[in-house]
């Protein structure tokens, strides 16, 4: 297959994989961006961005990226506690009050972002228009009650992670989290990646599909379904049903835990700068930030005994068997999709790739990007 873009010439690799993508698993549109000690060195793209039309995936096309943006909101938990804003190991009552009630009073930011919570869905039944209005969202977290004590378990949090570090960045900001996002990093940056995608960029989205045999979706009553769909007021994977991925409706809401728009330029610039620093300019976060972010939190079987060798830090994926990254200070987030992001300080390193097909949960597309880009490293 054809791309476009360019990488230079000591990786190469990365761009022979991501033409490999396309004729082994029949990839349908594509980019990858990776940063090296802050110089972008592969900015690829290529393939079809809507099937229906046809139309080509171009530099600044932008498509869904899922759970990705639990990266983005970690990046900006994870700034506000450089700044002296917030305490991770603090009550998350110290900023929102309210948060206390049923059993939640000991609950900090860092079991959140760890998943150990005890809050991996809501009981209270919502609406789309609930879920995409903030605040009932906001009132369901605080009446819930924790699935077990928190701190002693952990289960994947899904949009309630999203939500409640997102309310905690908007008590301590007065913004949203897509907004605080946007003034904090996004705008000084000028990278297309966004929590609640701006209506001048909806001509430049992407348009999923399902990649056929696709794994079969649990029953819409288990705790894995109840947990990506906010109990059936979103659509998964569903891309094209109402309020689908497809729908510029729910793009346009900020929904943090799974609801980022990004190219892949977009996602590894702010990735990069977080972590590496870009253009010259200071990195984000620091050493002891990311020190402390690599910390593992949660590993092993989740609290419904299910165990994909995943490996967590605060807020983010760590380097596992399910993602393989570069190394121990290597920090990533992934999407429903196939998308995948993360950032290594140590080896400067910063990367994303994104992709319209929807193949499945850890399949092997990215994997084989970052492989890549660790066989050009250790060759230089």
């Amino acid at each position: 297959m054809e791309h476009n873009g360019g990488a230079d010439e000591r990786f190469g690799a990365v761009a022979d994989e991501f033409a490999r993508n396309f004729a082994e698993f029949g990839e349908l549109g594509a980019a990858v961006t990776v940063f090296v000690r802050g110089r972008k060195v592969v900015d690829l793209w290529g393939g079809v961005a809507d099937r229906r039309t046809g139309r080509p995936w171009q530099e600044d096309t932008v498509v869904p990226v899922f759970s990705c943006a639990k990266g983005i909101v970690s990046i900006c938990a994870h700034l506000l506690a450089q700044r002296g804003q917030l305490d991770l190991d603090a009550p998350v009552s110290r900023y929102w009050p309210e948060f206390a009630r049923a059993g939640k009073e000991h609950i900090t930011t860092r079991m959140v972002l760890g998943h150990r919570a005890g809050l991996p869905a809501l009981d209270r039944a919502l609406s789309f228009d609930d879920v995409v209005g903030w605040t009932p969202v906001i009132r369901a977290i605080e009446e819930q009650q924790p699935y077990w004590e928190p701190g002693e378990a952990y289960e994947y949090h899904g949009h309630v992670f999203g939500f409640l570090v997102g309310e905690v960045i908007r008590r301590i900001t007065g913004r949203t989290p897509g907004a605080y996002f946007r003034e904090a990093i996004g705008d000084p940056l000028g990278a297309q990646c966004w929590i609640g995608l701006p209506e001048d960029e909806i001509g430049r989205l992407a348009r999923l599909v399902e990649a056929d045999g696709r794994p079969a979706m649990p029953d819409a009553a288990s705790l894995v379904m109840r947990i990506v769909t906010m109990n059936g007021a979103l659509a998964f994977p569903g891309v094209d049903e109402p309020h689908g991925w497809n729908d510029p409706d729910l793009l346009r809401a900020e929904l943090p835990g799974a609801g980022a728009v990004a190219s892949a330029r977009g996602l590894a610039t702010v990735y990069a700068a977080a972590f590496t620093g870009v253009d010259g300019q200071p990195r984000l976060l620091d050493a002891g930030t990311v020190t402390d972010a690599t910390r593992e939190v949660s590993s092993g079987a989740s609290w419904s005994g299910f165990d994909m060798g995943t490996r967590w830090g605060s807020g983010f994926l760590l380097d596992s068997a399910f993602r393989p990254q570069l190394g121990p200070r290597s920090l990533g987030s992934d999407g429903a999709g196939g998308q995948f992001c993360f950032a290594d300080d140590a080896q400067e390193v910063g990367f994303a790739y994104v992709a319209n097909k929807m193949i499945g949960h850890g399949d092997p597309r990215a994997t084989r990007l970052v492989a890549a880009v660790r066989r050009c490293l250790n060759e230089a």
